[in-house]
C-alpha cells in the first residue's frame, strides 16, 4: 500500500467528526492519480458535512459536494468548503483515497483549485540534484447544478501544459441517519450459488480473469509471469442492480491480500489483511479512505471473517466478525475505483480482484422494501 495519500476518516460515532490526512493507501489506479499525491498536510474537517451542505449555496454556488466524471468516463469526488474565512477542498480522481488540494480561490465567476507536485531532477549516477516544484490547476465554472472543468497539468521538462475537460454535477443533500429499526429488508437473495459464476461478469470484459469456483467457493486467483509484461486481472460483479440493502458475506484472506467489496459499484468496504494494526480508513472494514472503523474487528490472514453490511439512505453499517464498527455514519461520495459518481444510482455488488487472490462465500443481500 503505498504512503502519502490523504484519508478522509471519522471521529466518535457521537461527535461525527471527520479529518482530511495524510495516510497509507492502495491505487485502484495508478495512472489516474500519479499527479494527485499531496503533500505534507492535516486539514481538520469536523465541520465538512456541515460546510457542504445547501446552506453554504447562498454565499458561493461553488461550495458543496461534485460527483465528478473525469477524463476517459471514470469517477472522481470535489468537495469545496469554507471554515474560518477561507476555502478548502477535497478531491478523489479516479482512484486512490479523497485528498486535501493545496489552494482553492476565486477569480470572476471561476473556481481555482490547485496543488504543487515535485520534480527531482537526477544526475547520470541517480542522485538528486535539483527539485522544482510546479502547480497544477483546476479551473472550473459552475451552472446551476453543473460543473464545467478544465484540468492544467505543466509537463515536466517544462514545455508546455497538459489540458483535461470533465464534468461535475452537484450531490444531492445528504438525508437524515435513517431509524434502521424501522427499516424492512426483503426476502433473502443468494448471489453466489457455489456452483458456478451464473449472475456475475467482469465489469471490464477485456481485463483477464483470475475468478473461478473451487469447492464451492468464489476464488480469484492472480498471477504474474515473470519476465513478462504486467497482467491486468478483473473485478468481478453482479449482472443484477440493487439500491439499498443488507448484505451478508464471508471472505478469506491470504497473507498480504487486498480487496474489496463495493455497494452500488461505488461504495468500497475494504477487504485487507489489516490484522494488528492502528486503526485506519483504509484496513479492514472500513468505507475506503472516508469512514475509519472505531475498533479493530479483523481476524489474522488465513482465517474464514464475515462482513455484514446495511446501505441504506447513503449511510453505511458494518460488522465485522460479529462486532460493528461502522454504525450507521454517511458517506459523502463515491470511493477510490467507483464505476461512476452518481450517488442516486442503483449498482452491483461488486468485487475487486485486480490486487491480489481473496476466496468468498455465503453472499447474501437482502434489499430494502420501499
Amino acid at each position: 500500500m503505498p504512503g502519502g495519500l490523504a484519508t478522509l476518516e471519522t471521529g466518535s460515532p457521537a461527535d461525527g467528526c471527520f479529518l482530511l490526512v495524510p495516510a497509507a493507501g492502495k491505487l485502484h489506479n495508478a495512472a489516474m492519480i500519479k499527479r494527485f499525491i499531496p503533500t505534507r498536510f492535516a486539514l481538520p474537517a469536523c465541520v465538512l458535512a456541515a460546510a457542504l451542505a445547501p446552506v453554504f449555496a447562498a454565499d458561493n454556488s461553488f461550495l458543496g459536494s461534485w460527483e465528478l466524471t473525469i477524463p476517459g468516463g471514470g469517477a472522481g469526488w470535489l468537495g469545496i468548503m469554507k471554515e474560518d474565512g477561507y476555502y478548502d477542498a477535497g478531491l478523489l480522481w479516479g482512484g486512490g483515497s479523497v485528498m486535501p488540494m493545496d489552494a482553492v480561490f476565486f477569480t470572476d465567476d471561476s473556481l481555482w483549485v490547485t496543488r504543487v507536485f515535485e520534480v527531482k531532477r537526477k544526475d547520470a549516477g541517480g542522485a538528486v540534484v535539483r527539485t522544482q516544484r510546479f502547480t497544477e490547476a483546476i479551473i472550473a465554472k459552475v451552472d446551476g447544478d453543473n460543473l464545467e472543468a478544465t484540468r492544467l497539468i505543466p509537463r515536466e521538462n517544462g514545455e508546455g501544459v497538459r489540458r483535461e475537460a470533465f464534468t461535475g454535477k452537484r450531490t444531492p443533500p445528504m438525508p437524515l441517519a435513517p431509524d434502521l429499526s424501522q427499516v424492512k429488508f426483503g426476502d433473502p437473495i443468494t448471489l453466489f450459488n457455489g456452483q458456478d459464476l451464473t449472475g456475475w461478469r467482469l465489469t471490464d470484459p477485456g481485463a483477464a480473469s483470475g475468478w473461478s469456483v473451487q469447492d464451492g467457493l468464489l476464488v480469484n486467483r492472480v498471477a504474474q509471469t515473470p519476465g513478462q509484461p504486467h497482467k491486468n486481472y478483473g473485478n468481478l460483479r453482479t449482472d443484477r442492480e440493487f439500491e439499498d440493502f443488507n448484505l451478508t458475506l464471508e471472505t478469506r484472506l491470504a497473507k498480504g491480500g487486498n480487496s474489496g467489496v463495493y455497494l452500488r459499484g461505488i461504495y468500497e468496504v475494504q477487504v485487507a489483511d489489516t490484522y494488528g494494526r492502528p486503526l485506519d480508513p483504509h484496513n479492514m472494514g472500513a468505507v475506503y479512505s472516508r469512514i475509519k472503523p472505531t475498533a479493530a474487528a479483523e481476524k489474522p490472514a488465513g482465517e474464514w471473517q464475515s462482513l455484514d453490511i446495511t446501505l441504506v439512505d447513503r449511510h453505511v453499517t458494518v460488522v465485522l466478525n460479529g462486532q460493528k464498527i461502522i454504525d450507521n455514519q454517511p458517506v459523502l461520495g463515491c470511493t477510490g475505483g467507483a464505476l461512476w459518481s452518481d450517488v442516486l444510482r442503483p449498482g452491483p455488488i461488486y468485487l475487486q480482484g485486480d490486487h491480489t487472490g481473496i476466496e468468498y462465500r455465503n453472499i447474501v443481500l437482502r434489499p430494502v422494501v420501499k
